[in-house]
């Protein structure tokens, strides 16, 4: 239904990664390489860790958690670019359309939350080690673990209720390769002025900046403590402890303002397709690899799983 230059949707076209024929067939390719290495990726991280009571500890659980939100991620934004080049269908409907931005913004809610656990996890195994396990028992890491799944549920809900009132859009193609909040926000026709607003106060203040402060507050203490380590080898120890961890809250972090924080303009839509491309499929690439690849006691279980797997052959 179409009144004058605004219509009433009832489903959306996905647009994709690029609307040039001639790139269709490498990007699919590209896109399902980046799919596959990212599931089998973490996916091997995360039974690496359920299966070896070696990795039963409070900062191997974390990154289990890790890997499964990376793994749910990629697989909520990338089967669009999939899906639609095997079926010729890049269309969604108005619900599933907003029940994938919505399973996304919390996935990403969960994972700032998460990254601020294990940030925790580092600061009192380097700032409090005497008494690391008893802080740091089961109990407590399967509370912060409920709280983080919980939060990044309910911090989504609020955006959710607001765009179901959106129902007037200037044009139902979406310049982008999933649903996502600024795209829709540009086409939408309706007063954006209280999503503007929860975007700068739930959105920055408390599900970006609230998250990275804890972060930031850890390291400060952090480092202090490892300075304060007079052997070298100690000091070095400790910093390689955390530089993974650091890594990837430096990529996740700038990624997520480059994408979300800039003026919502028409000009900054194929930027943000970018940073959505590097942000939902590079980084949980990276987590495997930056966490746990460069680390020598997961590289020698891996390899003793493998080798256990090629004996039962």
């Amino acid at each position: 239904m179409k009144q004058s230059n605004q219509t009433i949707v009832t489903f959306f076209i996905i647009q994709g990664i690029s609307d040039r024929l001639e790139l269709q067939t490498p990007i699919f390719f590209l896109v399902l390489f980046i799919y596959l290495f990212s599931l089998g990726g973490n996916m091997a991280i995360f039974l690496l860790v359920c299966l070896n009571h070696h990795f039963h500890t409070p900062m191997y659980f974390f990154l289990a958690n890790l890997s499964l939100l990376d793994m749910f991620s990629a697989t909520v934004t990338l089967h669009n670019s999939l899906t639609s080049f095997i079926t010729g269908d890049n269309t969604i409907s108005y619900a599933a359309c907003l029940s994938e931005m919505y399973i996304f913004g919390f996935l990403i809610s969960d994972e700032l939350l998460f990254l601020t656990a294990m940030s925790y996890d580092r600061y009192v195994a380097i700032c409090n080690p005497l008494q690391y396990h008893l802080i740091m028992n089961t109990k407590v890491c399967i509370l912060l673990a409920t709280v983080c799944w919980l939060l990044g549920v309910l911090e989504v809900i609020p955006y959710i209720t607001l765009l179901l009132g959106f129902k007037c859009y200037k044009s139902n193609v979406i310049n982008h390769f999933f649903c996502d909040l600024v795209p829709l926000m540009i086409l939408s026709c309706s007063d954006t002025t209280a999503l503007e607003i929860l975007s700068l106060t739930e959105g920055f203040l408390l599900i970006t900046f609230t998250p990275f402060l804890l972060t930031f507050t850890s390291y400060i203490f952090i480092i202090s403590s490892i300075l304060k380590i007079q052997s070298n080898i100690g000091r070095r120890k400790a910093f390689y402890t955390c530089s993974s961890h650091l890594t990837v809250v430096i990529l996740l972090y700038s990624t997520l303002y480059l994408q979300y924080l800039r003026p919502t303009s028409q000009g900054s839509t194929k930027s943000n397709k970018f940073f959505s491309l590097f942000n939902t499929a590079a980084i949980p690439i990276f987590n495997p690899l930056i966490y746990s690849l460069k680390n020598k006691d997961v590289k020698l279980a891996m390899m003793q799983k493998l080798l256990c797997f090629k004996v039962h052959l």
